[in-house]
C-alpha cells in the first residue's frame, strides 16, 4: 500500500460509482494506471466489493438498535448454531462477534418498536443459545460510514 492506492481507496469509499476517469484525476494517475491500481486492489482482496448507501426511512426502517447478546454457553457449537439462527433474519444488518461480558452485537433495523419487540420477543427471544439481550435504542447517528 502506498499513498496512490489510499488515494483510491478513500475516493471509492466516498463513491464507489465513480468512472475510471474521474477517479484518476482525483488521485493524479492516467486512467489505464488507475485502472491497473483498482484490478491490483480487487485481486488483492483489499477492495471486497461496491454497495450502494441506502435511505433506511425510505425503505421504511424507523427503528434501528444495538442489542448485546450473551450466550447459555460458551462453546463453539452455541456460536454456530447462533449464528446460523440469524443468517435469514432480515431485521439483522450487522451480527459481530465481540469480546467482553457478551458474545455478540447485533446491528437491527425495524419498521417501529412494535417491529422490534416482536423481532426482540419472538425471534431473538425464543433462541435456545441466548442468555441474554441488552437493548441500545439509537436516537441520531451523526457520524456513519458504513456503505
Amino acid at each position: 500500500m502506498d499513498g496512490i492506492s489510499e488515494k483510491i481507496l478513500q475516493a471509492l469509499s466516498e463513491g464507489g460509482r465513480l468512472t475510471n476517469t474521474e477517479l484518476a484525476a482525483r488521485v493524479g494517475l492516467s486512467p489505464s494506471a488507475c485502472s491497473r491500481r483498482v484490478k491490483e486492489l480487487e485481486h488483492s482482496g483489499m477492495i471486497r466489493g461496491y454497495r450502494a448507501v441506502l435511505d433506511p426511512a425510505a425503505r421504511g426502517v424507523g427503528f434501528v438498535a444495538y442489542v448485546a447478546v450473551g450466550l447459555v454457553e460458551h462453546t463453539r457449537k452455541a456460536q454456530v448454531d447462533f449464528e446460523r439462527a440469524l443468517a435469514h433474519v432480515p431485521e439483522v444488518r450487522e451480527c459481530h462477534n465481540i469480546t467482553g461480558n457478551v458474545e455478540y452485537l447485533l446491528r437491527v433495523e425495524t419498521a417501529d418498536m412494535a417491529a422490534y419487540k416482536h423481532f426482540h420477543t419472538d425471534i431473538l427471544g425464543v433462541l435456545p443459545q441466548v442468555r441474554s439481550l441488552q437493548t441500545y435504542v439509537v436516537m441520531g447517528s451523526p457520524k456513519d460510514e458504513r456503505a
